[in-house]
């Protein structure tokens, strides 16, 4: 009936859609009336390769990555309507990146519903980037079933209008590193030095790396991460805050 999906996985599927809470009449009416199409998509969204190599989720992520800018440009046309161009651009930037993605994917539970080979189950390495693209390729997969992105931004919205109102309050926080580097930069110091350290070899451990910042040679700031990139970025925003604080740097943007 659903090309080898067994009852229970349709049922995994519709309960996880529901949970969604999509505000949508016309959504929920053709969910749960389990059409043969709407499953299958919806199935290949949440599939990663490792489990199935013709049937996953890759071709659902490429077209979601084009819904998700039109959708997030949509969003800021609404509700910001006298911002710059240039100010749209770098806040869409923040609401489709992989990281807020990852983010939407934590939030809705993805990973629940996620079908993964033996090989991807294993790897702690890869769960982030596979929740980030999964729930990109649901987006994709929505816009697809419904072939409009009124059901896309009726859900998305609730994120983004929280979301945007975070980053344009203090965007500096968003992008530790490059205000850290302007920062540095304006007073005419050398760039930031940072300096990775392995802690632990354990796969997934959020203290895996350390990294210290030094400015002029000074050791100014450190934290921990479970990759140099997450190490580095969180040292960064400690130290971004901290002299946000000090010197009580506009660093918002004149959005």
């Amino acid at each position: 009936m659903y090309n080898l999906i067994d009852e229970k996985r349709v049922e995994e599927i519709i309960k996880f859609l529901n949970s969604l809470d999509i505000k949508s009449k016309r959504f929920l009416e053709i969910i749960n009336k389990k059409d043969k199409f709407i499953i299958n998509t919806f199935n290949e969204a949440l599939t990663h390769s490792s489990a199935n190599l013709e049937v996953n989720y890759e071709k659902l992520e490429f077209f979601g990555d084009a819904v998700l800018r039109l959708s997030a440009s949509d969003f800021i046309d609404r509700t910001y309507k006298n911002m710059s161009v240039g100010n749209r651009s770098e806040l869409r930037s923040k609401i489709v990146s992989d990281e807020w993605l990852t983010d939407l994917g934590k939030k809705i539970l993805i990973e629940k519903v996620i079908i993964k080979g033996p090989k991807a189950m294993g790897d702690e390495n890869s769960k982030e980037t596979i929740i980030a693209e999964t729930s990109e390729a649901l987006i994709g997969a929505i816009y697809k079933c419904f072939n409009s992105i009124h059901e896309v931004n009726t859900w998305l919205d609730n994120f983004w209008e929280k979301d945007a109102e975070l980053y344009l309050k203090a965007p500096y926080k968003f992008n530790a590193k490059s205000a850290l580097q302007e920062w540095c930069q304006s007073k005419g110091f050398d760039l930031p030095t940072y300096k990775i350290f392995e802690i632990s070899q354990n796969h997934g451990d959020p203290k895996r790396f350390s990294c210290e910042i030094y400015i002029n040679g000074s050791k100014e700031a450190y934290s921990f991460g479970n990759s140099h990139k997450k190490a580095e970025k969180n040292a960064a925003s400690i130290l971004i805050e901290k002299i946000y604080q000090k010197e009580k740097v506009n660093y918002s943007n004149d959005f």
